[in-house]
């Protein structure tokens, strides 16, 4: 049974973050959406309340589909887990980035078709959506990927190319074969024909591609690639229809997304760490240069409150926390969430002064809730 929508509340006292900025008032939950006024007052002196957190890329959800790995035993109970985590995290629209990919097990596209139905099913407060990551090399399977997508509503597709295809073209056995060979439940011989083959497809691949970019794109679904290196990389892509750059690995790719007016989006672990963990671009350094629209959990919803906590002295609060909240709203178009205002969706975070999430809103329900912010909303 859905969880019913939270009573009408006035929440006072509170520091509440605006487009502009930080400003103690008062603000109205009722039914489900941001009031002027109205409903049972309780004093928030103390806390701060913050747009609630979009996450537009995030594969974290895959701890929480198998106890093991290859054992997917439930995946509406790992859905329900992943909604606590969210909820704890902030997250109040999660976007679960699925891999239609070679990889295989919870990468492939059986999954991705069983994680299509469990979406549906599911009664989660966090608002979750479907992005799927396609291997572009993957050509044979991209009519069965779009019907899932006509099925399934999928809204937001990225394409990715994974192939080690340095090896692969110099005949070489590529790095970590036999590990990627049992993860996939295939043997090491038959995991690199298969990579062989999908590498084959190269020449192939523009003239696949653009009859499925423009089905998509008749849809309404937004594109994007994932990884550009260089700008013809990203022309490359946009030539396609994917107007959306996704972790770009360098300056040069990121500032000609943006200099032909298209979303870039980074990892929050990237801010967090400081640095890109596999050597690419920092992602602080492109925000300092303005180049990033929105930030994304990648493998960790934790760090995107906690990336934007570090953004914070440099940048405010209302650019720093519109890169988890407002920006990734606009990247997609979104103009129900992602800020504080009247009529908006009833999503917010509630934390404290130590920058901890206390409480989430989702939607008008509350998602998550503990410590002291607990005794005080339940008194």
């Amino acid at each position: 049974m859905p969880m019913p929508d939270l009573p009408p509340l006035r929440l006072t006292g509170a520091e509440i973050l605006y487009e502009n900025g930080l400003h103690r008032d008062a603000i109205s939950i009722a039914g489900g959406r941001i009031a002027i006024s109205g409903g049972r007052e309780i004093d928030l002196s103390g806390y701060r309340i913050l747009p609630g957190i979009i996450d537009l890329h995030g594969d974290g959800f895959e701890r929480h589909m198998a106890p093991r790995r290859g054992a997917v035993d439930s995946p509406a109970a790992g859905l329900a887990g992943l909604d606590a985590e969210c909820a704890a995290s902030g997250i109040t629209t999660a976007v679960l980035a699925q891999f239609w990919s070679w990889e295989g097990g919870m990468r492939s596209p059986e999954f991705a078709q069983t994680l299509a139905q469990a979406l549906h099913r599911a009664e989660t407060l966090t608002a979750m959506h479907l992005q799927l990551r396609v291997e572009t090399h993957m050509i044979d399977t991209l009519d069965a990927m779009l019907a899932l997508v006509r099925q399934a509503g999928i809204s937001f597709v990225v394409w990715n190319d994974h192939l080690p295809h340095k090896h692969l073209a110099a005949g070489k056995r590529p790095p970590g074969l036999t590990g990627q060979a049992l993860k996939a439940g295939r043997s090491p011989e038959d995991h690199a024909t298969l990579l062989a083959k999908l590498h084959s497809n190269r020449p192939r691949l523009e003239a696949a591609l653009a009859p499925i970019t423009a089905e998509l794109a008749a849809l309404g679904v937004r594109m994007g690639s994932h990884d550009d290196n260089t700008p013809a990389d990203r022309a490359r892509f946009r030539a396609l229809g994917a107007d959306l750059c996704e972790f770009p690995e360098t300056e040069a790719a990121a500032r000609a997304a943006k200099d032909a007016g298209e979303p870039v989006i980074m990892g929050a672990p990237n801010v967090v760490r400081g640095a890109s963990h596999s050597g690419k671009v920092a992602a602080e350094a492109l925000i300092e240069a303005g180049l990033v629209d929105a930030l994304v959990s990648d493998y960790h919803y934790p760090t995107l409150a906690r990336a934007a906590l570090k953004l914070v002295p440099a940048i405010g609060w209302a650019a720093a926390w519109g890169l988890i909240s407002s920006g990734p709203a606009r990247v997609m178009g979104w103009q129900d969430r992602g800020r504080i205002a009247p009529d908006a969706r009833a999503d917010l975070v509630i934390m404290d002064g130590q920058g901890r999430i206390c409480g989430t809103v989702a939607g008008g329900r509350m998602s998550h809730l503990s410590g002291a912010l607990a005794a005080r909303m339940l008194a």
